[in-house]
């Protein structure tokens, strides 16, 4: 049965056999103090201000007893997954596979690439590593999506006009239906994170949906008092 979740552009009918949470790059190093974030001089406290919400809407999803996908941007120590194009970005001591004040930076499985341990992922949750912006590419995620049976996503994450958006945009083309939790996501720049959100909404939901968890959270306990 599908719930009507208020949301813009308009409501969002939203099925939770059918529905999962995706929660991007929560990192320490996009998100902690002297992570990767910070070096490159991006205040790193708005992203923080965040992570009580992004853990009430996972803890959300876990006690509906709903899928959690979580992703990290992540290659391998030998970057043979990261194009040149992506890798020589940057200036030399900031670019991916340099070490920085967490290990190096964006290599799976060093301390900065982890996920915060307030959101840490719990067993049958999904994580993926990510070689890209987007959530997707050279991951096999849609696969793993398609045969649990979902078509449709809420997202969270960091940032919203970077990995976040890409991600939606990439699941609107497969064909999932996108709900973004407006309080659940950030950016470095407050101006990036609002032009990214119309972006999302605009003509009719052309990429997807969005809405603050309060919202999610009242369409649940109407269906709830109806019994």
């Amino acid at each position: 049965m599908a719930l009507s979740v208020s949301a813009r552009p308009y409501d969002f009918a939203l099925d939770p056999a059918r529905t999962a949470l995706v929660v991007i790059d929560m990192q320490r190093d996009f998100i902690e103090p002297g992570g990767f974030g910070a070096v490159l001089g991006n205040d790193v406290s708005r992203l923080t201000a965040i992570v009580p919400t992004v853990a009430a809407l996972i803890g959300f999803f876990r006690e509906q007893g709903m899928l959690v996908v979580h992703t990290r941007e992540a290659h391998k120590p030998d970057l043979s997954d990261c194009p040149p194009a992506k890798l020589l970005r940057g200036k030399p001591g900031l670019r991916i596979g340099d070490e920085g004040a967490m290990g190096r930076i964006l290599i799976a499985g060093e301390p900065g690439n982890q996920i915060l341990a307030e959101l840490a992922p719990i067993a049958g949750e999904i994580v993926i590593d990510k070689p890209g912006k987007g959530m997707f590419w050279a991951t096999g995620l849609h696969q793993t999506l398609l045969e649990r049976g979902i078509s449709q996503l809420v997202f969270a994450g960091v940032t919203t006009e970077v990995c976040v958006q890409t991600s939606m945009r990439e699941a609107n083309d497969r064909g999932y239906e996108c709900l973004l939790i407006e309080d659940a996501t950030e950016s470095y720049f407050p101006e990036f994170k609002a032009a990214a959100i119309e972006m999302i909404v605009a003509q009719g939901g052309i990429v997807g949906w969005s809405a603050p968890l309060a919202a999610l959270e009242t369409a649940f306990a109407g269906a709830m008092a109806d019994g």
